[in-house]
């Protein structure tokens, strides 16, 4: 603004208004951030003297011409005039979305304490601002990736336009995949892995021929031969490519999965290239980042600072594996694990899978026995998101494991820490009321015909039949203590997960697995257990009971583990109490991985 001032005509006798306001006016001049305002300014006080009108009207007019509002608006103009021109807006980063996440992250602890953090917490939590984020991410990784400078149209029409890529060779792998066009027989790119050197060149694409590799022509060459030429190459590569049709940016996806099997890349013969794989053991969250490939995804690692993905096999492709290799086991005979079709009749009965059912004192809960239905999912990933904590509203603790593994004490001991805090529901009942009880507190004690009439409604969670009288417990009587406030405690039969594990109660299940045998022998024993396969409790347990226990445990395994979010080993009651108190409190303070459609 001084500048603008220096070449204004300024005529001394304009002074005539006093000194104090020529500073005043030049002040104001000074600071306004616009040349056609401060012109205007200046031309209003030269025409003072000579323009017939009052102060007030001059006033008014130079108010105006200093006003903050007017300037904004000034400013908004030029920006909109100028856009295109002389300036580019650029986003400020593209990973706000994972940013609010890792808000929450912080904020969670704090969100039952402060009502800012809690408004906060809640409001980043609104479908509407996380879309608002998403979308905000998506057009900022869309319009800002590196871009192929225009091709020369000074070409003959007749000849194929040909580009040269150079990259500089470091420790880094490619992150490209080359394979042989079962058309043409030429060398072309199959793959362009997320993150890698030539996904952030911006300038290779999958569908690229190559043509040359540092001078070397690959015509007649097979994939591996032009892999040598590469890892002889040192310091600068350049390729010779022909660009595919039709080529498009690569775009992330946002998906998260859960892995439910190990994977090892080095041992996997059908690996399109090994140096490309990603290794995961079951539990892992992994981010796949393009399911393009029907059989291979590429995928990193939830949290990995590596910036490259790697090969993972596809659902399919690992649903078709796993469907060949228990057919292999069928087919061989092995006892070790019971395929899909040994397991349902049982057939081979020294399978671990296939124990027989303990002799209970107490009833066995089911929805149904259905194991036909159980073994029907093949396990492999699942789509899975983060849950937080929500205040006042606690996910129910669901412990699942074989009878007599010790759920009954851990639950009784986890309730006992806080009475008022941890509830478990009220069975019903169609036995009559004994002698002391009360109805409401000790069952609910309902008519045979009713209990029937809800259990056809699919009503309850688990039900069974013992000495001629229905038990259960109702989904209802979950839901009410949840909405109430109370962690509800359960530790049903293990089929009830079917009922159990939907999004409107979104449980946290809890595996209690007994040790193996010579140390659940000892620890029970030592304890003085008394057997719950004898209906007084007068004994300890036989060995035959501790098998059965084993053998129930790895046949639950076999069928839930990949509902389980966590495992617990019950060698000594006090460690696993003491794990039992950790993990009920991660739920209630940490966000943690669910399924995708709890959240949605």
């Amino acid at each position: 603004m001084t500048a603008v001032m220096a070449t204004t005509n300024w005529d001394p006798g304009l002074h005539d208004f006093g000194t104090e306001g020529y500073n005043a006016f030049r002040l104001l001049n000074i600071e306004c951030d616009n040349v056609a305002l401060s012109r205007l300014l200046v031309s209003l006080e030269e025409a003072r003297q000579v323009l017939p009108s009052s102060e007030e009207e001059f006033g008014f007019l130079s108010e105006l011409l200093q006003s903050k509002e007017l300037h904004a608006l000034v400013k908004v103009h030029n920006k909109i005039i100028n856009n295109g021109k002389d300036e580019k807006f650029h986003p400020t980063l593209s990973n706000s979305m994972q940013i609010a996440l890792e808000v929450l992250d912080l904020i969670a602890p704090k969100a039952t304490v402060h009502e800012e953090c809690k408004e906060v917490f809640m409001l980043l939590q609104t479908p509407h601002i996380q879309g608002l984020l998403c979308a905000h991410d998506a057009v900022a990784q869309k319009d800002y990736f590196p871009r192929l400078p225009e091709i020369p149209l000074e070409v003959d029409e007749d000849e194929e336009t040909i580009k040269i890529v150079q990259l500089v060779k470091s420790n880094e792998p490619l992150g490209a995949t080359i394979k042989t066009d079962e058309a043409t027989g030429k060398i072309v790119i199959a793959r362009i892995m997320h993150g890698g050197a030539a996904d952030r060149s911006g300038l290779i694409h999958v569908g690229d021929e190559v043509c040359e590799v540092n001078g070397i022509s690959v015509e007649g060459k097979t994939p591996n031969d032009v892999l040598k030429i590469l890892q002889n190459s040192e310091g600068t590569i350049t390729f010779k490519l022909v660009p595919a049709d039709g080529k498009m940016g690569l775009r992330e996806s946002k998906v998260r999965v859960r892995a439910h099997f190990d994977y090892t890349s080095s041992t996997d013969p059908y690996i399109p290239c090994k140096e490309a794989g990603l290794d995961f053991v079951k539990g892992d969250v992994l981010h796949i980042v393009s399911q393009d490939d029907a059989y291979w995804w590429q995928a990193r690692r939830e949290g990995d600072r590596n910036m490259r993905a790697g090969l993972i096999p596809s659902r399919a492709l690992q649903e078709r594996r796993i469907l060949h290799e228990r057919t292999q086991e069928e087919k061989t005979g092995d006892e070790g694990l019971c395929s899909v079709s040994v397991l349902p009749g049982c057939q081979s009965p020294k399978s671990p899978r296939c124990a027989s059912k303990p002799k209970t004192k107490k009833i066995m809960y089911d929805t149904a026995e259905n194991d036909d239905f159980d073994r029907e999912e093949i396990a492999t990933y699942e789509e899975v998101a983060k849950l937080y904590p929500r205040p006042g509203l606690h996910r129910p603790i669901v412990l699942i494991g074989p009878p007599g593994v010790g759920r009954n004490e851990l639950k009784r001991r986890l309730i006992a820490t806080d009475p008022d805090k941890y509830k478990t529901p009220i069975p019903y009942t169609s036995r009559p009321v004994r002698p002391g009880e009360v109805n409401g507190k000790d069952y609910f004690f309902v008519t045979r015909e009713k209990m029937e009439e809800e259990i056809a409604a699919t009503k309850f969670i688990e039900y069974g039949e013992y000495k001629g009288n229905l038990y259960g417990t109702s989904a209802e009587s979950v839901k009410s203590l949840v909405n109430a406030g109370y962690v509800c405690i359960l530790n049903p039969h293990y089929q009830a997960l079917k009922m159990l594990r939907n999004p409107q109660l979104k449980p946290y299940i809890i595996y209690i697995k007994p040790p193996p045998f010579d140390v659940l022998k000892e620890t029970r024993n030592a304890a003085y257990a008394r057997s719950t396969f004898d209906e007084n409790n007068s004994r300890g347990f036989t060995d035959e009971e501790f098998h059965e226990m084993l053998h129930s445990a790895e046949r639950i395994e076999f069928l839930y583990i990949h509902l389980f979010d966590e495992v617990i080993v019950n060698a000594d009651l006090s460690t696993a109490f003491e794990q039992l108190v950790q993990a009920v409190s991660r739920v209630e303070t940490e966000p943690l991985w669910v399924p995708a459609s709890w959240v949605q």
